[in-house]
């Protein structure tokens, strides 16, 4: 039996959520009923999950997370790195729809 998780605080939702990806990719599987989310490094799917569920009012068949490991970049021959980011490709119930246009 699987422990049950607490829903996160309102600040907690507005943390685990930081911004929609808008690219190409992303506007081809809006097709399917899924939407891309970048999401903070230590969100868990559960925490995700709750987290589109409580802030979009809908509803959330799975999520699936992707990490990023940051580019290492030369700027003016000084070698930097890009920060590591995660994704979440979150897939909503039939019927149920984000736009992300139109924002919370």
């Amino acid at each position: 039996m699987k422990p049950t998780a607490t829903a996160p605080s309102q600040e907690r939702m507005y943390d685990v959520i930081l911004a929609p990806i808008i690219t190409e990719k992303s506007t081809r599987i809006s097709d399917h009923n899924q939407v891309v989310f970048r999401v903070a490094l230590d969100a868990t799917k559960p925490e995700i999950k709750a987290a589109v569920e409580k802030l979009f009012e809908v509803k959330v068949t799975a999520v699936n997370t992707i990490r990023v490991k940051g580019k290492t970049k030369r700027f003016r021959g000084i070698m930097g790195r890009r920060s590591d980011t995660k994704k979440a490709i979150v897939t909503l119930a039939e019927g149920s729809r984000i736009d992300i246009a139109s924002g919370i």
